[in-house]
């Protein structure tokens, strides 16, 4: 089988796949049957967060990476511990396959597994001394509190071994130090899954055990190419090549910063192959992992002199040397250095401040970095709370994490609260703070019974009360049959009405609370419990529903022309609009999004039913739903499917796709790195939106005195005209018709000053009307009083005069004063806007005897 992705499919409690089993997990717990009862991968992992998480110890061991290579052999209840010792052995000696000499071989058992024991004794020939049974911690696996469990059994190579030595059979006691000290390396792992653990801890056999192996690919090459080091085998040996000629020395095994430079080989491995699988950097998840894997490169080519990009490049090392073996890699290699160049070009921006105040706060003698500080240079410098420790460690000082995380709980409290407020702002359905039922006094229960949410199927029910409370004229329900929905998942809540003999109340707010969704509103009179009629706003409800099914039709759509690595990161849908998140590196061209836009529209038009399902949560995963890793789910969830969208959802949608009726995207942009945004409007706003337009066009035609048909062609020829005007104008001004029309020149103070209006109000040209006036002249200032917008001044002065200390900035503000306007520019040049654009007037009468006094005020 090909090797899984390194997001695991369908599987949101895993960071990263980290074990060639991941793929066949389900198979294991007896949740999936395939048609094959074997199979062999060689399986892309990651171990950089969550519970497997080498990323500090990498650079720094031999044998630690972020991204490796598993190689692993299955059984699903078919072969079983003879034959796979039987395959193991004849895999790692056999010369046509890894040839290592048996001598320098010795085995680990359970110490229980006295099968295992038996049979390596009788199929390798091994004496019991060099069979090592350990306990639980080494040589039992289990996936997880319960479920499939059994012991393992593991192949050590030694590293000490030569040819002609006699096999090494050291006791117990000092096998177990050598292999923690690295002689006996551990190069294969064989798991006997043939036990199901029980809550209260028993084991019962399996009726079909199984066998899943593991072997790393880096701990393999390096045996057979005779090195004692990951790094030193020809799988990144090219890198650190690179790495060398990027800051120009080679790599040293022996140096102090060989350790940078096998973090940047490791890293470049992980990033690219992340990527590739559609992660992309981010502030949670799989993406703010896959960010510290970056950030901590960057920090390592800092320490090697690197001031510019290192990891870009050397995905390309990655991409030639492992491309053939996975062929995603070169689809997508020009998209991966784009995002890696991005994200190291941010961090470039600020690591530099970041080390500063780092070595700020060491050299003020403190020997903890507070909370809010390490919060300071996550927030503002970028830096991932562990490489603030790890540089602080080298510097001996130790960091508040409590702090830390009290600031940054802080932070997404605000956030929240910011969320929440323009959510409310956005919506009609919550007008007040949220209500939760308690046993305070005020509620008034009146019957037993759970909710129930009958808004799925209808948008009207009678319905018994089972508690209300009432304050003065609002008034507060809880009903047993409830359609109204209550913000969720980012759609809006219901509005509406409630109703009873002789009375009408609006629906203001919808809550959720502990005991069901309570319904809130004005109400003058005593209340008089009875049976009421619920009634949704229906027309609004429509236009919720049909924006919540487009927001599915655009994952769907945004995952076929953009890629995998879309996934949704949040959502709003309202009435009028909808707006859709998703993580993806960079603005999308026009188009493609017009072929984004095309093909939800496909969607629409094939009038797909809509339908809903609610089943165990493997069965969802199972059918194909996306779930996603920052979100936690039932036992039991609701799955919704139109077309090829299939989605966990507990909102409410259309019946067919066709009742969208149209989608128009009304733009898109950035929420964070890695998070883009659409926003969308359907149904009848998209064809509100389509009149606007049509209107506007209408408009414009009247203005340019064409019809709409011929708008194109008419503004064409307004630019055309354009064009040639400005020509003829830049040959005016060429030929010296810049130079300031004919205007009254007063002597002030032997500078000769014109007063005049500008002939263009362009930038540009007055900036050469300026250059005109002072060509071949001394002594003189110009003075301009534009009309146009707000109204401006402008001043320009002979080289002379500025050469005397005059600056045209100091009289462009005393004129301009006049008017509460200010300015500034060059010495020769200034322009400044009028404060008040009825003043000019009096600014350009004042503007003599302001000008005697700047000349006063300089002599």
């Amino acid at each position: 089988m090909p090797s899984s992705s390194l997001v695991p499919e369908g599987d949101p409690t895993l960071l990263f796949t980290n074990a060639g089993m991941v793929q066949f997990k389900r198979v294991f717990q007896g949740q999936e049957r395939r048609d094959y009862l074997r199979a062999v991968t060689c399986q892309k992992c990651v171990r950089a967060g969550g519970k497997h998480n080498d990323l500090e110890q990498v650079g720094h061991t031999r044998r630690h990476h972020t991204f490796f290579e598993m190689l692993g052999n299955f059984s699903f209840g078919d072969y079983f511990k003879r034959a796979a010792i039987a395959f193991a052995w004849e895999f790692v000696t056999g010369k046509e396959y890894l040839g290592i000499a048996p001598d320098r071989l010795l085995v680990t058992v359970h110490h229980t597994d006295d099968e295992a024991r038996a049979l390596w004794r009788e199929i390798a020939g091994l004496p019991d001394e060099r069979i090592y049974g350990l306990g639980d911690k080494d040589n039992f696996w289990q996936m997880g509190d319960t479920g499939p469990c059994g012991p393992c059994s593991e192949i050590y190579v030694d590293l000490e071994w030569r040819p002609g030595d006699p096999p090494a059979a050291p006791a117990k006691p000092a096998f177990e130090h050598l292999a923690e000290q690295g002689r006996f390396l551990e190069i294969w792992n064989l798991v006997f899954m043939q036990f199901d653990r029980s809550a209260d801890g028993t084991l019962t056999p399996l009726p079909r055990p199984s066998v899943d192996t593991g072997a790393g690919l880096e701990r393999i090459a390096a045996v057979l190419q005779g090195e004692d080091d990951n790094f030193h085998t020809d799988l990144f040996q090219p890198l650190l090549d690179r790495v060398g000629e990027l800051v120009g020395r080679s790599y040293d095994r022996a140096s102090a910063e060989r350790g940078s430079f096998r973090v940047l080989a490791d890293h470049a491995r992980a990033v690219t192959f992340l990527l590739a699988d559609g992660v992309t950097p981010s502030n949670d998840g799989r993406g703010y992992v896959l960010r510290r894997i970056l950030r901590r490169a960057v920090r390592h080519a800092w320490l090697l002199g690197r001031r510019e990009p290192t990891l870009a490049p050397l995905t390309a090392v990655v991409v030639e040397r492992m491309g053939d073996a996975y062929p995603e890699l070169r689809a997508k290699a020009q998209a991966i250095r784009d995002a890696v160049t991005s994200e190291e070009t941010r961090f470039l921006d600020t690591i530099e401040a970041g080390l500063r105040r780092l070595d700020e706060l060491a050299e003020s003698g403190a020997t903890t970095i507070p909370g809010d500080e390490a919060f300071r240079l996550y927030d503002t410098y970028g830096f991932p709370i562990d490489l603030t420790q790890l540089i602080a460690g080298e510097r001996g000082i130790s960091v508040d994490l409590e702090g830390f995380e009290r600031a940054l709980a802080g932070q997404r409290d605000r956030s929240r609260e910011v969320s929440m407020r323009a959510k409310v702002a956005g919506s009609s359905a919550v007008l007040g703070a949220p209500t939760v039922i308690t046993k305070s006094e005020g509620w008034r229960a009146l019957k037993r019974g759970r909710q129930h949410f009958v808004g799925y199927d209808a948008t009207e029910a009678e319905s018994d009360i089972l508690a209300f409370r009432q304050a003065g004229e609002q008034l507060e329900l809880l009903l047993r049959e409830n359609p109204f929905y209550a913000e969720s998942g980012g759609q809006v809540s219901d509005t509406g009405e409630l109703s009873g003999d002789g009375w009408t109340m609006p629906v203001d707010a919808v809550r959720k609370s502990g005991k069901g969704t309570v319904l809130a509103g004005i109400f003058a009179e005593a209340f008089e419990p009875a049976v009421v009629r619920a009634a949704v706003d229906a027309e609004r409800r429509r236009n919720i529903e049909r924006n919540h099914s487009a927001t599915h039709l655009a994952h769907a759509a945004l995952r076929r022309h953009l890629g995998t690595h879309v996934r949704q990161q949040g959502s709003l849908v309202e009435p009028g609009r909808l707006r859709f998140d998703f993580s993806h590196h960079g603005p999308i061209d026009a188009a493609p999004l017009r072929l984004i836009e095309q093909d939800i529209n496909e969607q629409i038009l094939a009038n797909a039913p809509v339908v809903t399902r609610e089943m165990a949560y493997p069965d969802a995963l199972a059918l194909g739903a996306m779930a996603f890793f920052s979100e936690k789910y039932g036992d039991v969830v609701r799955v919704v499917t139109m077309g090829d969208s299939i989605e966990l959802c507990g909102g409410t949608h259309v019946r067919s796709t066709g009742q969208i009726g149209t989608l128009r995207i009304s733009g898109q942009g950035g929420v964070a790195a890695g998070v883009r945004r659409i926003e969308a409007v359907t149904g009848p706003a998209a064809l509100a939106a389509v009149h606007e337009i049509e209107g506007r066009l209408a408009r414009i035609a009247e203005t340019l005195r064409t019809h709409p048909e011929h708008l194109q062609r008419r503004v064409e020829q307004l630019l055309e005209e354009r064009e040639r005007l400005e020509a003829r104008l830049q040959q005016a001004l060429r030929e010296g018709a810049g130079a300031a029309p004919a205007a009254p020149t007063h002597r002030i103070e032997n500078v000769d000053v014109t007063i005049a209006e500008p002939a263009s109000e362009d930038r540009a040209e007055r900036g050469q009307v300026a250059d005109a006036f002072r060509t071949g002249k001394a002594s003189a200032a110009l003075v301009l009083f534009g009309t146009a917008g707000r109204g401006a001044v402008h001043v320009a002065l002979t080289e002379d005069l500025v050469r005397r200390g005059l600056k045209a900035g100091d009289l462009v503000n005393r004129i301009a004063a006049v008017s509460g306007g200010r300015g500034g520019g060059r010495p020769h040049f200034a322009s400044a806007g009028a404060g008040d654009p009825g003043r000019l007037g009096a600014a350009r009468e004042a503007t003599p005897a302001l000008v005697a006094e700047w000349l006063a005020a300089a002599s």
